[in-house]
């Protein structure tokens, strides 16, 4: 959003600079990107001046050149060199300085040089309108009627000033700040500086010869429709301090009636619509739906097909526009137009955006009734366009104001508890500070207690519909960096949280991925749907479809963290990092037969090597326990560590890995991506992926901390040496040991692994240890022995083990 500082300053008298209001907005929340010079011609003038011809004389090798002596306000005067044939001592001129720069009309910008001229210095130009930008006359030389002293700015004599313009990131809940007025009332609570609205006091009716009549069929769709007739206008470009004021916010001129709209909607964020009142038949306006499959041609001459749900402005016999979006091609104004119908509606925002989806149109109207706009400020925009038009078009009021508004909006009641405030805020401001932000906000305060406040919030505050939204409107006036950090950073201030916090979780356990080594990463959830197209049918219908997306390559919300992971991996590698370790907490979504399900996942990749090749070692490539250690710490440290491991079955894009089941469901995956999903994404590197299911961990999470004393008795390590079956796995066989003895096993670890020519085909050797424990006494060599051989048998007699003596 763009707005002209010149232009706020005739809502608001600023005194202060450019750079100074831009700040106070940014800390307001309207976050101000940049702030552009406007030049009403380009370059504004720099360095061309008024001067004074003191001395005349013919060039004296030409005929047609003469050399000056020019008063440029230096001191010194300047000899310049003029082939204009109306130079004359005496007369004032415009002239353009030794490195200025010249933007011609139609012409090539050139910069001024010192020159020798057929043997004769010229310092400067003296200048014709065309070769300054201000006209388009190359008939001689500008000779000026002023007692402007020389040496003054051409830009001050043309009265051609240039203008600040904010750049404004406006945020989707500031629809109340969508316009000049919106950002002068933030401006009145910043610097306690009051705005004016323009004033309609001069509004009148001249005679009821274009009476309109108004008709609402839909006031959900269109609660307050209003309207005026102008008879007697003459359509044509508008006045140039109009124009600048369009050009200003990168609007460009039409004609003086839309140009009206087009100031007022910037003006006071009130969208307007001028129809030509001649092409209203039977002068009647009829507000409704439209039929489903009708088509309809708008402005642009684009014949569209619409909906049951888009609202329609119609006359007696047809449609002449889709309200609050796009005017149509049939009842427009042209030059032709001599009388007209200015519409100012408030219109539902839940119907305005649906209709602008499906269209693909985006207006700056549109802009406005999406987010919301103020049913109140519907007749003094009217009045406000009806002045201007008869300002800079002509004509005379010719109708009543029809306002047809059946139930009116009413202002928002809301209790402010005061104490509360101040703990949301975090430290005490003071009630009298509070009232004194809130009435600069025009927030009413129609009653009040030692604790609370009773407030009514005008319907332009669009996003002030609870007491934490008043006190953020409270907050960003008083300013965030006014809050007084503590000194050991505590949050007594705040509400507080059940047990456990998922964020306070969530931190802690991204804090220890990062300690080992990956970095994070944040990925667009939207997506390119090909990632998705090798992966069968099956896999493309449960993708969720953007509706309105402005990119091929961005149509879907991902369903895998994997293809945003290796976009990130693929630029890396591509400049010869390769050495990766990377992670991203982020949302995958699926589409459901109906609606679709939305879920967070913790990914984690790593490529390459895991130790840097040095004089001591060579190099360690990235292994399935790299990563498998980090998922499985997770797991323990989110007291998920009673999990089953199972082998990896049905992922598309995994091979050699595992799944962490608990209680039926996978909470994390840990495997290798296939080397066709690597290939597809041009990534050249083998990758090792985990994704662990965030929501559901979280869910199931248990804040609980065990502590317990040290044993008083030892340990006792055993060693056992396995062959079995190659199919057989380390999960199965530490199963196997954990329901063969629960009280003294502790521990099960597989420390060495045999495949090789002394064992048998298809066959490996495990060697494991156990470790036992009892707390109570000192195990006994009996003891010992009993579990060994019990762990023996069973291993014997479930997975077909021989024990190795």
């Amino acid at each position: 959003m763009l707005i002209s500082f010149d232009w706020l300053k005739q809502l608001i008298h600023i005194d202060k600079p450019a750079e100074e209001v831009g700040a106070l907005l940014t800390g307001a929340g309207l976050e101000v990107e940049a702030i552009h010079t406007f030049d009403q011609v380009k370059g504004g003038l720099e360095g061309i001046v008024i001067g004074e011809v003191l001395t005349c004389e013919r060039h004296p090798d030409a005929d047609r050149l003469s050399v000056t002596t020019v008063d440029i306000g230096t001191g010194e005067p300047s000899q310049i060199v003029c082939g204009a044939p109306n130079v004359a001592a005496g007369q004032k001129v415009v002239v353009a300085t030794v490195n200025s720069t010249l933007y011609p009309t139609g012409g090539e910008p050139f910069k001024i040089k010192k020159s020798k001229i057929r043997g004769a210095a010229s310092e400067g130009m003296i200048c014709a309108e065309d070769e300054i930008g201000v006209g388009t006359s190359h008939a001689g030389i500008m000779v000026l009627d002023t007692d402007l002293p020389n040496g003054t700015p051409a830009a001050e004599y043309f009265g051609l000033g240039s203008d600040r313009v904010f750049e404004i990131g406006l945020t989707p809940n500031r629809a109340d700040a969508a316009s000049h007025l919106g950002v002068a009332r933030d401006l009145k609570a910043l610097t306690q500086v009051s705005y004016t609205l323009p004033s309609v006091e001069d509004f009148t009716v001249s005679n009821t010869s274009r009476s309109i009549d108004v008709e609402i069929e839909n006031t959900e769709a269109c609660p307050r429709y209003a309207g005026v007739t102008v008879s007697g206008v003459k359509v044509g470009p508008s006045p140039e301090w109009l124009q600048k004021r369009l050009r200003a916010i990168d609007l460009s001129p039409i004609n003086n009636i839309v140009d009206v709209t087009n100031y007022v909607l910037h003006e006071l964020g009130q969208p307007l619509h001028a129809f030509d009142a001649d092409k209203i038949k039977g002068d009647k306006i009829v507000v409704k739906t439209a039929d489903e499959g009708s088509t309809f041609v708008t402005l642009d001459g684009v014949e569209r097909k619409m909906r049951a749900n888009d609202l329609m402005i119609c006359n007696a016999e047809e449609p002449m526009a889709i309200g609050g979006v796009f005017g149509g091609k049939a009842s427009g104004v042209t030059e032709e137009t001599m009388s007209i119908f200015i519409e100012s509606a408030y219109f539902s925002s839940d119907y305005i955006r649906r209709t602008g989806m499906a269209h693909g149109l985006k207006t700056d109207a549109s802009f406005r009734f999406e987010r919301g706009t103020d049913p109140n400020m519907v007749i003094l925009a009217l009045k406000r366009a009806a002045l201007l038009i008869q300002e800079i078009a002509g004509g005379a009021v010719s109708s009543e104001i029809v306002d047809v508004y059946p139930q009116p909006i009413q202002d928002l009641e809301l209790t402010l508890d005061i104490e509360r405030a101040h703990m949301l805020i975090g430290q005490y401001i003071g009630a009298e500070r509070i009232k004194a932000i809130l009435t600069d906000l025009g927030i009413a305060i129609t009653g009040e207690t030692e604790t609370h406040l009773h407030l009514s919030v005008p319907p332009f505050k669009v996003d002030v519909t609870r007491e934490a939204d008043v006190v953020e409107e409270i907050l960003r006036i008083y300013g965030f960096n006014n809050i007084e950090v503590s000194e050991h950073m505590g949050t007594s201030y705040m509400a507080s949280f059940p047990k456990p916090d998922p964020e306070h979780i969530t931190g802690t356990i991204l804090d220890y991925v990062s300690a080992n080594g990956f970095h994070e990463i944040i990925t667009n959830s939207i997506t390119n749907s090909n990632y998705y197209t090798p992966a069968g049918e099956q896999e493309m219908a449960g993708l969720v479809r953007v509706l309105n997306y402005n990119s091929e390559d961005l149509d879907v919300l991902r369903k895998t963290m994997v293809f945003s992971g290796l976009e990130v991996l693929r630029y890396n590698i591509n400049r010869r990092q390769r050495d990766l370790k990377v992670y991203e907490l982020g949302k995958v979504y699926e589409q459901l037969e109906e609606g679709f399900r939305e879920t967070r996942k913790l990914a984690l990749f790593i490529a390459g090597n895991t130790t840097a090749e040095s004089w001591k070692q060579p190099g360690v490539k990235a292994s399935f326990h790299d990563l498998a250690g980090v998922v499985q710490n997770v797991l323990q440290k989110l007291n998920a560590a009673d999990y089953e491991v199972q082998p990896l079955e049905g992922n598309r894009y995994m091979r050699q890995g595992v799944a962490y089941v608990k209680n039926g469901t996978v909470i994390a995956e840990v495997g290798l991506l296939d080397a066709g999903v690597t290939r597809f994404m041009d990534v050249k590197e083998q990758v090792w992926y985990a994704e662990l299911n965030w929501d559901y961990l979280l869910k199931k999470y248990k804040d609980k901390l065990v502590a317990e004393e040290l044993p008083k008795f030892p340990e006792v390590r055993r060693d056992l040496s396995l062959v079995l079956d190659r199919a057989v796995t380390f999960e199965q066989l530490k199963q196997v040991a954990i329901r063969t003895e629960r009280k003294l096993l502790q521990n099960v670890n597989v420390f060495d692994v045999y495949e090789g020519d002394k064992v048998e085909t298809g066959k490996k050797a495990y060697a494991l240890s156990f470790t036992l424990l009892d707390r109570q006494q000192t195990l006994t060599d009996k003891v010992i022995e009993g579990v060994m051989n019990r762990l023996m048998q069973q291993f014997e007699k479930q997975l077909g083990a021989i024990i190795r003596k």
